[in-house]
Order: C-alpha cells, then sequence, then structure tokens
C-alpha cells in the first residue's frame, strides 16, 4: 500500500512520507488524561487531534490499533519526583479511595470525548493495571546499567545514558543545559544527578497508593506507564506516538530514554505533537481566572462565555485550526465557529434540495469535479483540515447557487458532490449534523411553529373549499418532507427525513 500522507515528525523536525512498519497495520499510542479532575480544553485539543489521525489512517484502508492510556497513578504535582500523587491528593481532600477518584473523572472523560465525537480507542489500559510491566522495565533499565537505587528509589541514570546514546534528541535540549535547569532545585537528596528521574518511588507511610517490588513498597514514576503499556500492546517498535507539545519534555524525552535503556533502540518512528491553546490570549490555569472545562463550554455557565456552545461547535473550532498551530479560544472566536459550523451542515442538508439538471454548468462541474481530490491533498498534507473546511465551503457556496437556481448540475455531479461532503466532513473530520449549533432547539421550535402556521392557511382554504390551494400546501409539505394526515382533530404532521 502506498502512502501519500506527509507528517510532521517533531523526532526529526521535518515532513516525512507515513510510511507503516508493518502495512497495512498501524500501530498509535497517544498519551491520555491523568483522571483526578473534569476534562477542560487542554484534553479536547489532544482528543479531536488523534481522533482525526484515526479516522484517516483508517479512511485510507490501514488496520489500526489504537491505544490512548489512563493514567490513575504516579503522576505527582508540578510533573516531578517530589510531592503528593494528583489523584492520591484528590481521594485525600474528597475522603475518598483513590480508584473511586480515578473512575468517577475517567467516566466524566468518556462521557465528553463520545460528545465531541471521538471514537474510543481500540485498547484504553491504565497505569495501576500494568504495575508489573512496569517493574519490568525498571528491572531491564537497572540490569543495562543505566538506573541505580537509593533509598528505596529507582532512578534513570542520565549521565550514564548519555555517555552511549543522547539525551535530549526530542526536545533539542541538551544534558548541560538540563543540568543547569536542575541545580536551581535546592540538594540532591537521593539522586546523583539533580536531572535523574524517578523510574520506581518508595511511598511514605502516609501515600495510599502502593505497590511491593524489589526495592520497596511504593509507585512506577510517570514515565513508566506509556514506554511499558506502548510495548505491551504495540510491540518493541511502532509507528506514530502522539500527544500535546507540553509532553515533548519531559515525558516523551523520558519515554525514549526509557526505551532505548531497556531495549537497546528506539521504539517509535513518528512522534506527533498538537500545539497548545490559549483563552483570550492567556495561558489557562486556575490562577488566571480562565479554566473552563468542557461541560462548562456546553452549558454556558461560565463568566468568560455568553452562551452555551454545543460540543460539535468546540470540535469545528478546533479542526478549524491546523493542530501545530496555536489556537486562542474567545467567546467571540466560538460565535464564529458556530456560524461556521452552521453554514457547514446548512450547506450539505442543502443538497437535498437540489434539483437534477441534464448536465452542469460548466462552473459547478469544474468545482465538483476537483473538490475530492482538493480534500484528499490537503490532508495528506500532514492533515491540514483548514484547507479542507476552506473546500467544503466552496462546495457549500456552489449548493446555494444550485438552490436559488442560478446554477444547474447533473445527477452524476450531485452524487459525487453528495459523497464527498459526507464523506469529509463527517466520517474524517468527525463533524455530526444533530448537533450542528447549540441553537439547534431553538431552530426545531421555530421550524414547527413556521409549519404549523402553513397547516392554518391550508385549514382556512378547506374551510373556503378552496381544495385545489389546500392540496398544493400538502403537496408542497410532503416533498420537502412532512407526512401531513387530517384527523377529526386537525392536521398532524412529522419530518420524515
Amino acid at each position: 500500500m502506498e502512502s501519500k500522507l506527509v507528517i510532521y515528525n517533531t523526532l526529526t523536525r521535518q515532513k516525512e512520507r507515513f510510511e507503516p512498519l508493518h502495512a497495512p497495520n498501524v500501530g498509535m499510542y497517544v498519551c491520555g488524561p491523568t483522571v483526578y479532575g473534569d476534562p477542560h480544553l487542554g484534553h479536547a485539543r489532544p482528543a479531536i487531534t488523534f481522533d482525526l489521525v484515526f479516522r484517516y489512517l483508517k479512511h485510507l484502508g490501514y488496520k489500526v490499533r489504537y491505544v490512548r492510556n489512563i493514567t490513575d497513578v504516579g503522576h505527582l504535582e508540578h510533573d516531578a519526583d517530589e510531592g503528593e500523587d494528583k489523584i492520591a491528593k484528590k481521594a485525600r481532600l474528597e475522603q475518598l479511595e483513590p480508584m473511586e477518584i480515578a473512575q468517577y473523572y475517567t467516566n466524566r472523560y468518556h462521557e465528553a470525548m463520545d460528545a465531541l465525537g471521538c471514537l474510543r480507542p481500540s485498547i484504553e489500559p491504565h497505569a495501576t493495571g500494568h504495575i508489573i510491566e512496569q517493574q519490568e522495565l525498571v528491572k531491564q533499565i537497572l540490569d543495562n546499567g543505566f538506573a541505580y537505587e537509593s533509598n528505596g528509589s529507582v532512578y534513570f541514570d542520565i549521565e550514564a545514558y548519555n555517555k552511549k546514546h543522547k539525551y535530549g534528541i526530542l526536545s533539542g535540549r541538551s544534558l548541560e543545559n538540563i543540568k543547569d535547569a536542575s541545580r536551581e532545585l535546592d540538594g540532591v537528596g537521593e539522586k546523583h544527578n539533580q536531572a535523574d528521574f524517578a523510574l520506581w518511588k518508595k511511598a511514605q507511610p502516609e501515600h495510599i497508593m502502593r505497590w511491593p517490588s524489589p526495592w520497596s513498597d511504593g509507585f512506577p514514576g510517570w514515565h513508566c506507564e506509556c514506554t511499558a503499556m506502548g510495548r505491551k500492546y504495540l510491540g518493541e517498535e511502532f509507528d506514530i506516538h502522539g500527544g500535546g507539545m507540553d509532553l515533548v519534555f519531559p515525558h516523551h524525552e523520558c519515554e525514549i530514554a526509557q526505551a532505548v535503556a531497556s531495549m537497546g533502540h528506539p521504539a517509535v518512528k513518528y512522534w506527533m505533537h498538537n500545539n497548545m491553546l490559549t483563552i483570550n490570549g492567556q495561558k489557562m490555569g486556575k490562577s488566571y481566572n480562565n479554566f473552563i472545562t468542557l461541560e462548562q463550554f456546553f452549558t454556558g455557565n461560565h463568566e468568560l462565555l455568553s452562551k452555551a456552545y454545543s460540543p460539535m461547535v468546540i470540535r469545528f473550532f478546533v479542526l478549524s485550526a491546523h493542530y501545530r498551530g496555536t489556537v486562542d479560544f474567545s467567546d467571540e472566536a466560538l460565535q464564529a465557529a458556530e456560524k461556521g459550523l452552521e453554514k457547514l451542515m446548512n450547506g450539505i442538508a442543502d443538497m437535498e434540495r437540489v434539483q437534477v439538471a441534464d448536465k452542469c454548468d460548466a462552473e459547478t462541474e469544474k468545482v465538483v469535479k476537483a473538490l475530492r481530490q482538493k480534500c484528499y491533498d490537503a490532508m495528506n498534507d500532514d492533515l491540514a483540515t483548514p484547507q479542507v473546511l476552506s473546500h467544503l465551503f466552496e462546495a457549500c457556496s456552489v449548493v446555494n447557487k444550485l438552490t436559488d437556481h442560478k446554477a444547474t448540475i447533473c445527477a452524476d455531479c450531485l452524487k459525487e458532490l453528495k459523497d464527498v461532503m459526507h464523506t469529509f466532513a463527517f466520517d474524517i473530520l468527525g463533524l455530526q449534523p444533530q448537533s450542528a449549533g447549540a441553537n439547534n432547539a431553538g431552530r426545531e421550535e421555530a421550524f414547527g411553529k413556521v409549519v404549523d402556521m402553513v397547516l392554518e392557511l391550508r385549514a382556512k382554504a378547506k374551510a373556503n373549499k378552496d381544495w385545489a390551494t389546500s392540496d398544493q400546501i400538502r403537496d408542497a409539505l410532503a416533498a420537502a418532507g412532512f407526512e401531513v394526515k387530517d384527523t377529526k382533530d386537525g392536521a398532524t404532521w412529522k419530518l420524515n427525513k
């Protein structure tokens, strides 16, 4: 299978033709959430980005195994090797078992991602379910001389690793820069070098989450889970590892080092990262009072939002920017996205009203026959979704002309237009027509009032024995998809679409 898809590889800092290790099979691992709080925009962007990758690879005919982990242990505060486990801290504050916290927020994450139209991954392993695999990884790294035990904890020896390999190849940071930055921290403590990172941490007496190991009762370091679980489910070498750009250092850098230190070679061929997002130009954070959960977007229950926005508006907005570009969320930007999504969905729906002609006019035929290839070219160029959307909007303009009888289209071209629009908008971009805007309910209500008004006019025509007008109204509604039934209490209707 020859692939025309080109993706940007963070490791090589260039676009590369996508050539799977074992075509048509593709292995993709994506870093999932640490489940200690409600899902927010920072969760939405990578989920939508790699859902797009998953959808497109499957569309191209690849058999994709998509693994996305759930971090339910080992992720300490400030992403460092000190402080409380984020889930254990939440459990202590709410006086619950850590697994209650993890399960509750895992469920909340799933509900939000389902609403955003993200397909479930093939496998969703939990860190706590793979303690043995992580311990085996630590043993291998110790046996190969790239780690050391200290007071019951095990640390990765970056200097020993750097003598044989190179630490920092993903982020571009040199070991000296990393060591200089780490010297700002007070004291080395258990570590030979402050830049060394934990593979296994001895649990303090108050630490709730702990497992027996050859070194101590403790828990795995945050970086271990992805290396261990990626290898278990995708093999010693796999195609794609994805995540947010904030994970390049230290998380993904440490993953590369762990893979090489344990196996003698890297595990991942293509590293893909989505860029960061801001809110009104600022980094999102509770200290900035701009931390907005996905539920708050869906309900409009936040002071920075003037209204509720449907999950599809959020998805459309994320896809309207390239995944490697920055995204700035604002109320105004979301309103614009809502209008754009409504325009696209209306254009797709309006194709059902287009009348077929014997032949196309030249401009319509030109646009329709070029549309599919233009969309593929954009997707194959590192998943350029803004260009795909611009091509679909161009097609919507054609649909508007057709419904206004300012253009003509033949049956074959209309079939092609419908197929391309549905394939790219629904199957690949993952947009859903039933959630085309937060004002859907209002539109449906207005729809119903108009139909009721038309039926009142029909009732008056029948009362005046104007049967021709009565039948004309009934037939026009039927042509538009409305089924009208006359009962002893008056006419009823339903939409058969």
